[in-house]
């Protein structure tokens, strides 16, 4: 693929910069591997090549592409997990005097040049047979822009910079760029169960967990037939928010309500919360089996409320053989909806619901639950049997179930 004569500013491209992921060693091939198909599937409505450099990926578009399109190809991308940066670029022939021309067009309009703002040029030759070193690049360039507009240089706090890399076949001209989402790419470190409420916290919690590689899944526990739809309609919302950092997501929905109704009739008052907690996840344990998920997710914050005390979170682990991931452990409630808000679930979570945990909310809830005393709960609730009833209860929710 040639670069193709036109502007002098040549064509709109997109430069993807990799973080850890350059870091695996002799796994990173396989890393690589997995972050460009995830990047295929983000970008499955567009018409893009991928290409990859040493510690790049170059996302390459149909001659004469709008700038528009090209931007809405970076922000989609920025979404991939395992992507640091994302510039959209210009690809240009890889000749000094292109280069320059390029970097004078590049930057006529800016608010920068319209305001004398300090500037710097930084130049990387991936390509060591380009006849001039990055330093000499610099000069060459940033002497022109000096001469053009007049801007004064500033190496030290530029207020703008204008970056050249120089590759095998072309050079790309940038000059910002979007932060991307950073860690593992999403399917590196194999797949999870997330048990995802209505709240805010579960959703950080799976966000975080894909971030280091994980494909998630979710289980969302209804109070039906006790409570409305309104929980479902809010947990689907927030799996397709999610989606956007994973893709081909799937929900699935328990009925809870009647099973809550047995743990209630127990008389433990106090043990009910975590009494439901342990059945949620001996459910959630079911299901991750049938799905081949290798662990759990929860949006556990120690001390956040009165059930994640380090006691019962202890008595809560002893009811399953599936690790059980708390990414958000050691994280306060301004954090974690700090994180919330950056992704774009605390809106969704913060809409009113008839959650199922409310059909459990005694006036007191215990601190430091005995695991033989929860034990007995479940043995007469036949706990073990209700889990796989309530795994087979569950319904699948596609993302376009309540598209209309």
């Amino acid at each position: 693929m040639s670069v193709t004569a036109g502007s002098a500013l040549g064509e709109p491209c997109v430069l993807l910069k990799l973080g850890e992921v350059v870091l695996k060693g002799r796994n990173r091939e396989l890393f690589e591997m997995r972050l460009r198909s995830n990047i295929k599937g983000a970008l499955k409505d567009y018409r893009v090549e991928v290409r990859q450099r040493h510690g790049v990926i170059a996302l390459f578009l149909p001659e004469g592409t709008a700038d528009e399109v090209a931007e809405a190809v970076a922000k989609r991308v920025s979404d991939v997990p395992g992507i640091v940066l994302v510039h959209l670029a210009r690809r240009i022939a890889k000749d000094p005097e292109a280069i320059t021309k390029a970097a004078i067009e590049l930057i006529k309009d800016s608010d920068e040049v319209a305001r004398n703002a300090r500037f710097a040029v930084r130049s990387r030759r991936r390509d060591k047979r380009f006849p001039l070193r990055s330093n000499e690049l610099d000069r060459l360039v940033g002497g022109t822009i000096n001469d053009t507009y007049g801007l004064p240089v500033d190496l030290s706090r530029p207020e703008l910079t204008v970056h050249i890399e120089v590759d095998k076949d072309e050079a790309f001209l940038f000059t910002g760029g979007l932060p991307g989402q950073g860690g593992l790419p999403v399917g590196s470190s194999g797949r999870a169960l997330a048990l995802l409420s209505g709240g805010i916290d579960s959703p950080v919690a799976a966000y975080r967990m894909m971030r280091r590689g994980l494909r998630v899944d979710f289980l969302h526990f209804s109070g039906i037939p006790f409570t409305t739809s309104e929980s479902i309609y809010k947990a689907y919302a927030l799996v397709r928010n999610l989606d956007r950092f994973q893709g081909k997501s799937r929900l699935w929905v328990v009925p809870f309500g009647k099973a809550q109704q047995s743990i209630k009739a127990s008389g433990q008052d106090r043990l009910a919360v975590i009494a439901q907690r342990r059945l949620m996840l001996k459910t959630a344990e079911e299901v991750a089996h049938r799905i081949r998920a290798e662990a759990l997710i929860t949006g556990d914050s120690l001390g956040q409320v009165s059930s994640q005390t380090l006691t019962n979170i202890t008595a809560q682990d002893n009811a399953v053989d599936l690790p059980i991931m708390r990414p958000l452990i050691g994280l306060d409630k301004t954090e974690i909806m700090a994180e919330a808000r950056r992704i774009g679930t605390l809106q969704i979570s913060e809409l009113p619901d008839e959650d199922c945990c409310t059909l459990l909310a005694p006036r007191s809830a215990e601190t430091r639950a005995k695991i033989e005393d929860l034990k007995q709960i479940e043995r007469r609730l036949d706990a073990e049997e209700l889990a796989v009833q309530l795994a087979d209860s569950i319904r699948p929710y596609k993302l376009d179930d309540f598209q209309q």
